[in-house]
């Protein structure tokens, strides 16, 4: 299914400094049958991969200016999959590949070590990983008030079962969290949404089930078919849109993902359906 999408950031340059910036999309999985990017001043932009996720970076050295612009346009086939869950087996941590492994670990964002007793006191009895990361994601949903400007870049998972507040990055962080204290990997999706109001980037999650990673969303903003991956990581740290080293200042930005030329049935997911979304 292919969509066109739009980030459009602005800063002002106060001093010699340096932005590490993750908007494109990822081309992990998906097609990018087109894709610009534009810099105001010219700056040339080094890309680069991270270490281990392979999520495309751009690297800026910039000068001190009134205002730079940096515009990301591409148009990307996201090859989704709708799984049928069926026969789900408990993960076998001894046989996990290596690259999941890390998946598991209380990370800065995600303490699961501190939510072991209330992960499984409260799903611990589901009786299977599948069944377990649906219920969780549903009483997120519930029980955790989707609330702009509620919370900043300090706000943990922790910190978000006891507020009960908070915004898309939160909800997956306190997923994430949760699955690990079941013991169940779960890494941390950032992307483009469709139809997503109003339009920004948007955070989800990863859940490593039956040896595939499917994706969740306790927020129940968008289809889970209507995003296009920009970068997975631990946490917001991993996958974080802006790195910013220097004295410079965010003015603005505009997200956009809008459909091409088609139609699409979306996929909401259901706590109670057999059915899940992958991108891999």
């Amino acid at each position: 299914m292919e969509f066109e999408v739009k980030a459009k950031l602005k800063y002002k340059v106060k001093s010699d400094s340096s932005i590490i910036l993750s908007i494109h999309a990822s081309d992990k999985y998906q097609k990018i049958v087109d894709e610009t990017l534009i810099i105001s001043p010219k700056i040339v932009a080094t890309e680069m991969e991270s270490a281990w996720e392979g999520n495309r970076l751009i690297s800026l050295a910039v000068k001190p200016a009134e205002n730079l612009s940096i515009t990301y346009k591409a148009i990307v086939n996201n090859s989704f999959k709708i799984k049928e869950i069926r026969n789900v087996r408990e993960a076998d941590i001894a046989k996990l590949p290596s690259d999941v492994l890390p998946y598991l670990y209380p990370s800065r964002y995600c303490q699961s070590d501190k939510l072991y007793r209330l992960a499984n006191n409260m799903f611990g009895y589901k009786k299977n990983d599948f069944e377990k990361v649906q219920a969780l994601t549903y009483w997120i949903y519930l029980n955790v008030e989707y609330l702009s400007g509620s919370t900043d870049s300090e706000t943990s998972a922790y910190d978000t079962v006891t507020e009960q507040a908070g915004v898309c990055r939160d909800f997956a962080h306190l997923g994430i969290a949760l699955c690990r204290a079941l013991t169940i990997p779960a890494r941390y999706f950032t992307g483009y949404a469709y139809l997503l109001q109003p339009q920004d980037f948007h955070a989800c999650f990863e859940a490593y089930i039956n040896g595939q990673w499917l994706l969740f969303d306790a927020t129940k903003l968008v289809p889970l078919n209507g995003m296009i991956k920009i970068a997975t990581g631990r946490d917001a740290a991993d996958a974080a849109v802006a790195n910013i080293f220097g004295d410079v200042d965010f003015v603005s930005s505009a997200v956009s993902c809008d459909l091409v030329d088609q139609s699409l049935e979306p996929f909401y997911a259901d706590h109670e359906q057999n059915f899940a979304i992958s991108y891999t």
